[in-house]
């Protein structure tokens, strides 16, 4: 398992500014992933602002829990097999390991929880000014969205890098606080 933190900004952008976007990098590969957001019925994990997933890239499965702090996202993860994730998302067989003690420590109910919905996500990575820019046209729920998220050390930085390669290409920027997850969950209750 290991743990990281996650610091990044996020603007939702036009599809027409996305495609501007995508060509601007054409013939660097896009990879496609599927995020499996995971909860209870009474979105428990949700409430406490936590948020589990199960991203599934190239026949790799990893779960991921994310908790918040005062900047950025701890972020937790561990690989699964494939049927690792068969004997979860089939009959709810949560297995051991750090993320299972880290939410029994913090009670909740490891039964309980079960996958609720899912968002696929083609996604195109370049190295930028030190840090990760991610442009990704986002599925979930029949709903496409288009994102430019940009992971940095730092939150100001992030920002204005993405600001200034937005306003670059004439592209508004308008910080996003609103993640896939919430996203995903917001159009599952519609």
């Amino acid at each position: 398992m290991s743990n990281a933190i996650e610091i990044e900004a996020k603007a939702l952008v036009s599809k027409g500014d996305y495609q501007r976007l995508m060509n601007s990098f054409r013939g660097l590969p896009v990879i496609t992933q599927t995020n499996y957001y995971v909860d209870d019925k009474d979105g428990s994990l949700r409430k406490e602002g936590i948020s589990l997933r199960i991203r599934e890239k190239d026949g790799n499965f990893e779960m991921t829990l994310k908790t918040p702090l005062a900047h950025g996202l701890l972020e937790k993860n561990c690989a699964w097999t494939k049927g690792t994730f068969i004997e979860f998302k089939e009959y709810h067989r949560f297995p051991d390991g750090d993320i299972r003690r880290f939410l029994t420590m913090l009670s909740f109910n490891i039964p309980d929880l079960e996958i609720k919905t899912s968002l696929t996500t083609k996604r195109l990575d370049v190295p930028y000014k030190g840090g990760k820019l991610s442009i990704d046209e986002n599925h979930y729920s029949g709903i496409i969205d288009y994102e430019v998220e940009l992971e940095y050390n730092n939150l100001k930085d992030a920002e204005n890098y993405l600001k200034e390669l937005l306003e670059s290409y004439e592209i508004p920027f308008v910080l996003n606080k609103k993640t896939k997850v919430s996203r995903a969950f917001e159009a599952l209750k519609k």
